[in-house]
């Protein structure tokens, strides 16, 4: 299975821009990164704003087809991307893994962790902890202490209305971003839950769970759900 990206490029200058200065070596760059084995760059994005200003269009739109397609955002250095940590913190917030072409290629958890401390050192002590906690489980287990299971316990009503929460607000964000892709199909004469799964499914857009192939209920939710919005 190929492993799928979405390439952003920043220019300081529409000079820069125009002339190409600056991208070729950005392009090579993340080219060199993705590697020649099973990948493909499916969308390139590019950018001509200074990297002290957040008002980043082109990457709002990097960020929406790499959600949309489970795709990793790949960038050419880090200082292509952002000096600020407010904006660090915002792009963790994305839900996207994101690869810098300079950088060791960490993705997944540990890539999030990796960029975590890039915007927080404070965020070092939450992994300390984390693998504090599972070396004394593993030292618990080693002694032959019974771990997980049930124990009597349950969640709060507060803790499990916060989950439901965060996963209205994450189904909102799959909505959001299927949105723009669904009027496109509509204004083609493709209409019908049926048609519009089995066109999702053609072009390999992943479902909300990740799945491959697409069912004429699930659009029915997602357009419902967008039906919901303000």
């Amino acid at each position: 299975m190929k492993r799928k990206f979405v390439a952003y490029y920043r220019v300081s200058t529409p000079k820069q821009g125009r002339s190409g200065l600056g991208l070729d070596a950005q392009r090579a760059a993340v080219a060199k990164a993705v590697g020649d084995g099973p990948t493909s760059i499916i969308a390139e994005f590019t950018e001509v704003e200074s990297g002290k200003r957040n008002n980043r269009p082109a990457l709002d739109e990097a960020l929406t087809s790499a959600r949309l397609h489970r795709a990793t955002l790949v960038v050419a250095k880090v200082d292509r991307l952002t000096r600020s940590v407010g904006f660090l913190e915002r792009l963790l917030d994305a839900g996207v893994d994101v690869r810098f072409a300079d950088l060791p290629a960490i993705e997944g958890p540990t890539g999030r962790f990796m960029l975590q401390q890039m915007a927080a050192v404070a965020e070092l002590e939450a992994g300390l902890i984390s693998a504090r906690t599972k070396a004394a489980l593993a030292a618990a287990k080693a002694r032959g202490q019974r771990l997980g299971g049930h124990r009597g316990g349950s969640l709060s009503s507060d803790a499990q209305a916060r989950g439901r929460e965060e996963q209205s607000r994450l189904a909102d964000r799959r909505a959001a971003d299927i949105a723009p892709l669904l009027m496109k199909l509509r204004s083609k004469g493709i209409t019908s839950p049926t048609e519009i799964a089995r066109t999702l499914t053609e072009h390999s857009i992943p479902t909300a769970r990740g799945g491959a192939k697409w069912s004429a209920p699930q659009v029915t939710l997602i357009e419902a759900r967008l039906a919901r919005r303000p």
